[in-house]
């Protein structure tokens, strides 16, 4: 006959005490692993890759297109992307990050100000004080804001509507709408 052991526990006491030490120990080895993966690991900023805004609206504007741009960008911001689209009429856009990292874009497209202002802005906007200007584009742009202190200006430039909007303060705006111009871009 077989003797059997049967509901006696095995070799190694079982006890709550037991399983917080396994998953403290469990824990620390996992950070200390983490931390040794970390050593190895290059430096994880990545840099926005500057775009040649002005090539893009030269040759845009050798497509027929007439684009509206910054003559130069204020000391610091960088242009990170541009966007032409020549179907069912024209859209532009020139993405742009200030020297603090704050977003700037610059939108033009056949669309009204409001239906363009609830889609880059945000559907609740108010109204700011009109921003004039000589030697722009245009000479008044209407303002707008929203509760997250995104700001933009809004105007036509012949049949297109242009929104200078982002998350830089209205003062950095107003400095690029000045800037702003559709003379033929300057061939190198």
């Amino acid at each position: 006959m077989s003797t059997s052991s049967v509901g006696r526990p095995g070799k190694y006491q079982r006890s709550a005490g037991g399983l917080v030490a396994a998953l403290v120990i469990t824990v620390v080895i996992v950070g200390a692993l983490l931390w040794f993966l970390g050593l190895f690991r290059t430096d994880t900023d990545i840099d926005p890759e500057e775009i040649d805004y002005l090539g893009i609206a030269g040759e845009a504007q050798d497509a027929g297109l007439e684009p509206v741009y910054p003559t130069a960008l204020p000391e610091g911001w960088i242009a990170t992307g541009y966007d032409v689209t020549a179907v069912d009429g024209q859209a532009l856009e020139i993405r742009m990050l200030t020297d603090d990292d704050n977003f700037v874009g610059i939108h033009q497209e056949d669309a009204s100000v409001s239906a363009l202002v609830r889609e880059y802005v945000d559907e609740e906007t108010s109204s700011i004080d009109i921003y004039t200007t000589d030697g722009s584009v245009a000479e008044a742009w209407e303002g707008y804001e929203d509760e997250d202190g995104d700001t933009a200006y809004a105007t036509q430039v012949g049949d297109q509507t242009v929104l200078v909007y982002g998350s830089a303060s209205p003062e950095e705006l107003q400095d690029l709408i000045d800037r702003l111009t559709t003379k033929p871009v300057a061939k190198d």
